[in-house]
């Protein structure tokens, strides 16, 4: 028996209670204080198993990819939206368990960083364009309404994109990118910017049974997206200007 099998569940999570990261500034409530908590025990349980941090990245893949296969392969209904939030939520919460991995093992390294981000830059497209797809080919709804999965692509490629960019310029000035602690309420800032969190779209699948309600809701959330990204590209703009 290996040395990390052998090692208590309960001592991984302590250990790995000490070797998370700081919080991203203003990161959307569900991905910060639900998704990182059960990626917290994916990663320990990935950990006693032996998987290394890209092998985690791997089982993040699946589980996603297979939840944006459901879209196309099968008719909208409320088996097939319960299959697909399922599948979506446990493929971003391994996708939170990677990096916690390999801060606990040590063996983090740029390609595994990229190969986390690659992965993300796909899934961010394809998801709302399989959705086009899927709508498009069980011809449950007006084509117009399939302009939303597609201006959700546009917004959700480019708010990574520029997410990740920055972040990336940041550290090569030195910027550290934390959720500030002072104030009254600094959790307020991470429940106003729900809408934009990956998390709360997962869930929102459970509502495909119901075509027209799944659209308004998946409309409203890229509404709300599309209008953080403008504000969010000032003013990433301007901070990168000062650097």
């Amino acid at each position: 028996m290996s040395a990390t099998a052998r090692e208590p569940y309960g001592q991984v999570l302590v250990r790995l209670g000490t070797a998370q990261k700081g919080a991203a500034r203003g990161a959307p409530a569900y991905s910060r204080f639900v998704n990182r908590r059960i990626g917290r025990y994916l990663a320990a349980a990935a950990y006693r198993a032996g998987l290394s941090p890209n092998a985690v990245t791997g089982v993040s893949a699946l589980f996603t990819f297979s939840g944006i296969a459901l879209l196309i392969a099968l008719p909208p209904s409320w088996g097939q939206g319960a299959a697909v939030a399922v599948l979506l939520a446990l493929g971003y919460a391994w996708d939170s368990a990677d990096g916690q991995v390999a801060r606990l093992t040590g063996l983090g390294s740029p390609a595994g960083e990229w190969l986390d981000h690659a992965v993300d830059a796909v899934k961010v497209v394809t998801l709302p364009l399989a959705l086009a797809v899927g709508f498009a080919v069980h011809d449950v709804v007006a084509p117009a309404w399939l302009l939303v999965p597609l201006v959700s692509a546009v917004t959700s490629s480019v708010l990574f994109f520029a997410m990740i960019l920055t972040e990336q310029l940041r550290r090569a000035h030195g910027v550290q990118s934390l959720a500030p602690t002072d104030g009254r309420f600094p959790w307020l800032r991470s429940v106003l910017v729900l809408p934009t969190d990956y998390g709360v779209l997962c869930w929102t699948f459970l509502l495909l049974g119901a075509p027209t309600v799944f659209l308004w809701v998946y409309a409203a959330i890229t509404v709300c997206t599309t209008g953080f990204l403008a504000l969010a590209l000032v003013k990433w703009f301007r901070e990168v200007r000062t650097l």
